[in-house]
């Protein structure tokens, strides 16, 4: 079975959580918070081959710069990485992280990280208070050669899903000929295999 990973990034508050809850239950969770990261396991078929999922969500841990973005490169296929279109920092923060991981990825020479990030402006509920535009983010992800989406975690599960099983594809593709990668280490390590962590079994 092909293993992908996947690696959710971005501010604190922004909505990590609820988009991998909001995909892998169908269910919105607006308040969630967590001192630890977490990684969620879900089995998919994607055309027509059995794929074991992996999200690295770090919770409500607050971004922690390169060191960080380096281990989770090193681990991850690819990259979601979310702003809050109400929190212009939380947008500066996505947009460090961005190149961050196009410095990084491209320069190990090991692979080409395009189609592999995508850059997702969520509360998209909130757009009276909104912040960033959604131009400035669409130049951003031309400028990074990353895929672009703005939603709501809490009103579009049909556009969630169909964000993760993109990333999925892509990563799927790209993956199929690199070595297989390490489990992250430190303060990645701590696996949860369902939503609740309550059960050892795949959701």
């Amino acid at each position: 079975m092909n293993e992908i990973k996947v690696a959710v990034l971005g501010s604190e508050g922004v909505g990590k959580s609820a988009l991998i809850v909001r995909f892998l239950t169908r269910r919105f969770i607006g308040e969630y918070a967590s001192s630890s990261e977490c990684i969620y396991r879900k089995r998919l078929s994607v055309d027509g081959k059995p794929i074991n999922l992996q999200l690295y969500d770090p919770c409500s841990q607050a971004y922690e710069g390169r060191s960080t973005v380096n281990e989770q490169i090193q681990w991850a296929h690819g990259f979601i990485v979310v702003y809050d279109i109400s929190d212009r920092s939380s947008f500066l923060t996505a947009k460090a992280i961005v190149h961050l991981i196009r410095e990084l990825g491209l320069g190990t020479g090991k692979r080409n990280v395009d189609s592999l990030i995508f850059l997702v402006g969520n509360k998209q509920d909130l757009c009276h208070m909104r912040e960033v535009r959604r131009e400035e983010a669409q130049c951003l992800a031309a400028e990074c050669r990353c895929q672009f989406y703005e939603l709501s975690a809490a009103e579009h599960h049909q556009e969630v899903a169909l964000i993760f099983f993109k990333m999925v594809q892509n990563a799927n593709v790209g993956s199929k000929a690199k070595e297989r990668r390490r489990r992250p280490s430190g303060s990645m390590a701590k696996l949860i295999n369902n939503v609740f962590g309550k059960r050892r079994k795949s959701v």
